[in-house]
């Protein structure tokens, strides 16, 4: 492992440093999910709220995922899988627009989110509802941590920059990598970065092994 990468997420990596960005606290609004022809999943931590929730009642709704991680872990507990985008959740709106504006949709997701795609889809006709079903807020790991100011950083979500910008300034000496343009937005406009070739961890990682 090398002590000079420092990963902000939600999980780990054995070749970094690995700083738990947020504490989720999961909610348990009432649904019916009758109502509903598809889902739209965008994390691993919708996955896991749903599993509140009795199976039957949503396990046979097909889900618009935002990625390829987040509908293995959605194929994982049963559930079926309508398509899987890039990583972006601005890019599932070409998704939703391959289906009649009649199409009933039930978004899945977190308090705040930096995606606009279901305003922009809700804007032109589409019937989407929203639920939440999580609140995430930073954990006292990143506000405390401290790192190096040579360190590789990378970032995984605009939250995780939000986070560790709290309590620590990126040094002009840095490495930083984010897992892609959504996040690289919330970076301090003087804040070099690259960003990394797919959106995934395992991405980021190996740029930073690259980088040493």
């Amino acid at each position: 492992m090398s002590k000079n990468i420092y990963l902000f997420a939600t999980s780990k990596s054995k070749h970094a440093r690995s700083i738990k960005s947020l504490d989720v606290r999961y909610l348990k609004p009432e649904i019916d999910f009758s109502k509903y022809d598809y889902l739209i999943v965008t994390s691993k931590q919708t996955v896991k709220a749903l599993e509140q929730y009795n199976k039957e009642e949503f396990i046979n709704i097909a889900a618009l995922c935002v990625s390829d991680k987040t509908a293995d872990s959605y194929r994982a507990i049963g559930g079926k899988i309508l398509a899987s985008g890039d990583g972006y959740g601005d890019n599932l709106i070409k998704n939703i627009r391959e289906l009649p504006h009649v199409t009933k949709w039930l978004y899945l997701r977190a308090e705040l989110i930096a995606s606009s795609f279901v305003q922009i889809a809700k804007e032109e006709g589409y019937e989407i509802d929203e639920k939440i079903l999580y609140i995430s807020e930073c954990s006292k790991e990143i506000l405390e941590v401290r790192v190096e100011d040579d360190s590789t950083l990378i970032f995984t979500s605009p939250s995780s920059i939000e986070c560790f910008l709290k309590n620590n300034t990126i040094h002009p000496n840095a490495k930083v990598i984010v897992i892609g343009t959504t996040t690289a937005a919330y970076l301090p406009k003087d804040i070099k970065y690259v960003i990394s070739q797919n959106t995934s961890i395992e991405s980021c990682i190996e740029l930073a092994i690259e980088a040493k």
